[in-house]
């Protein structure tokens, strides 16, 4: 084969021993990588109703076939396990160096299995594998304890994928970081390393695997390096987040948990906020990737900003900053740096601290509850506070380290109106009454709510993909079949290990995983590979209990704001459940969200049947 190694390793942690497996071609045909390795081992391996946070569950970092190769993007890599946030199918992805100096190290995924009595890493040094101590390690923050290893394996060429304290406490958003500032953020991933006592996996490699057409792929590369700064001119120039004003106009901008209304301050917590006070030092990118969308700043007062930890993006800026009313840009550096120091979801978390600030505010919850704070929306100080308190779990910070869900149950008192989560994972920055093709991609997203995968509506452009703009705010059959169509395009990058920042025609997309695997890839096979990968995660949450009862979004949504631009804008549940319904038809489900043995036929994948239960 071309483009992958053949090779997959699997670890088992309570037994300390490895061994290797190498796929048929049909199975990476029909898989690709990333997400499709992910849930298809998931899937077949993990028992239903399994501890997410035992030692049972699997966590699996899978490539996808572009991944390391010289294309603009291809420094992806997926992460997937059980999900401690939501009990069901759970992945994220990251950028970076790692995957690619995976690849080049003879392999396409890991499979970590079981869970070490005590710390550990895995040191994959150019495919040979050693399980090394890391008591030494344990309690150290993302940046030191990626300094330690390097210094411990002699050597500053190696890359590194680990968890920090957040992950070691069982936080259940914790991260797993790639070379310290690139993070597979979403749904708890660092938990479940954290749970197997896995500090991180240390990674060497030289060799790459042939690629089937180079003279094809190169000449996809070299268009984009001449075209870039025109098709990604935003990100080139200021990374994401450049249009936090207008979203803030449009009502796009979560404000104070979701509630909208207005955000005057919005100005100065802007990326361009960052850049015109001189608090960006410099940009940084991911492999092969000229676009250098990371933004690394450094303040020295009123709080210290630690360099190492790059800098806020458009998520982080919106989460902690207008959704908990907080307008300080200085005050939202620092919180992303403790989130970025002890390796926590600054989504989750800024989601977090606005279900509690809302809480106070309705006198659902008083300083006596949270530690002497008032947590109220505008309060920059009792925020980095709160992230801190999170990050170490101490006091009410530890109620909030177990997302709005759990925190809501366990404080009762009406409290669960204000938690803002999809079957337990915090909603991004995207409000969905505004963007309501978005909004259905939320309730019905196998991992919870998530705005890689789903479609922009205010993005898509006719020339990108054959579809007229669609009114942000309608909800429709064509709208979901907007969501549907689009949208496979969106879930690819998790497959084939490519970056969605990059503008890549779908076109182009084909033509270089042609050129990487040798495959005959047009749209259909594509679309295939990711209509599988949806089916199959379905299924995996059917099986855990999660079913069409769980594909909604939180009530607020259902009600329009009484001021600013979504006034009397609202998701009309009537029209969600239908949507919804032609949706799940689009897919070859039936009208509960459960997919159809023809289906199954269909996508060559008939063997799941026995896995869904009615």
């Amino acid at each position: 084969m071309f483009g992958y190694n053949g090779k997959i390793l699997r670890i088992n942690l309570s037994t300390r021993r490895h061994s290797v497996e190498k796929p048929s071609e049909d199975y990476y045909k029909l898989y690709l990588g990333g997400r499709g390795i992910i849930i298809h081992t998931l899937l077949t391996e993990v028992s239903p109703g399994i501890d997410p946070l035992g030692p049972d569950n699997k966590l699996i970092f899978a490539l996808g076939p572009l991944t390391g190769n010289p294309l603009p993007g291809s420094g992806r890599n997926s992460v997937g396990a059980k999900s401690p946030l939501t009990g069901g199918f759970g992945e994220a992805e990251a950028g970076g160096f790692w995957g690619a100096e995976l690849k080049r190290s003879g392999y396409d995924a890991i499979i970590v299995e079981g869970a070490s009595s005590v710390p550990v890493y895995l040191w994959i040094n150019r495919g040979e594998i050693e399980i090394r101590e890391a008591g030494h390690l344990w309690g150290l923050e993302i940046a030191d304890a990626d300094a330690a290893i390097k210094k411990e394996l002699g050597s500053d060429k190696i890359r590194i994928a680990l968890i920090g304290p957040g992950g070691e406490k069982l936080i259940r958003y914790a991260c797993i970081a790639n070379d310290i500032t690139h993070v597979a953020g979403r749904t708890g991933l660092g938990a479940v390393m954290g749970s197997k006592k896995l500090k991180a996996i240390a990674v060497r490699g030289e060799t790459p695997p042939e690629v089937a057409d180079q003279k094809k792929m190169m000449g996809l590369a070299r268009w984009m390096g001449k075209n870039f700064k025109e098709k990604a001119s935003n990100y080139y120039h200021i990374g994401t987040g450049s249009t936090m004003i207008q979203y803030e106009i449009s009502g796009n901008l979560p404000i104070r948990n979701f509630n909208g209304g207005r955000f005057p301050g919005v100005e100065q917590i802007t990326p361009q906020q960052l850049f015109e006070k001189g608090y960006v030092k410099k940009r940084e990118t991911c492999y092969a990737c000229p676009i250098r969308c990371k933004r690394v700043v450094s303040l020295e007062k009123p709080w210290k900003v630690d360099i190492r930890y790059g800098g806020p993006e458009y998520e982080t800026l919106g989460a902690l900053g207008a959704n908990c009313g907080v307008n300080n840009i200085e005050a939202l550096m620092k919180a992303n740096e403790i989130c970025a120091r002890h390796g926590i979801d600054t989504i989750s978390t800024g989601v977090s601290i606005s279900f509690a600030m809302e809480c106070y505010e309705k006198g659902i919850l008083t300083q006596r509850d949270t530690d002497g704070l008032e947590l109220t929306f505008g309060n920059a100080q009792a925020l980095v506070e709160m992230v801190e308190r999170i990050a170490l779990r101490k006091g009410f910070g530890d109620i909030l380290a177990e997302g709005t869900k759990r925190a809501s149950e366990r404080i009762g008192r009406g409290s669960s109106e204000y938690a803002i989560h999809v079957k337990g994972v915090e909603l991004p920055m995207h409000d969905p009454r505004y963007k309501q093709g978005m909004g259905l991609h939320y309730s019905v997203h196998a991992s919870g709510a998530d705005h890689c995968s789903g479609v922009m509506d205010d993005l898509v452009q006719k020339n990108q993909v054959e579809w007229e703009t669609l009114p942000t705010t309608e909800l429709s059959r064509r709208k979901a079949q907007m969501v549907h169509e689009v949208g496979l395009w969106r879930h690819m990058g998790n497959y084939i290990g490519m970056c969605i920042f990059v503008p890549w025609s779908h076109q182009q997309i084909g033509d270089a995983v042609e050129a990487v695997t040798g495959w005959p890839m047009g749209s259909r096979p594509l679309a295939d590979v990711v209509e599988r990968g949806i089916t199959l995660a379905r299924i995996f949450n059917l099986r855990e209990g999660i079913s069409r009862i769980n594909d909604k979004l939180p009530r607020r949504f259902f009600d329009s704001p009484p001021e600013g631009p979504l006034k009397d804008i609202s998701v009309d549940s009537a029209k969600l459940e239908m949507a919804q319904r032609d949706y799940y038809q689009m897919l070859g489900w039936n009208e509960a969200g459960i997919p159809t043995h023809e289906k199954l036929v269909e996508l060559d994948i008939e063997w799941a049947y026995g896995y869904i239960k009615t």
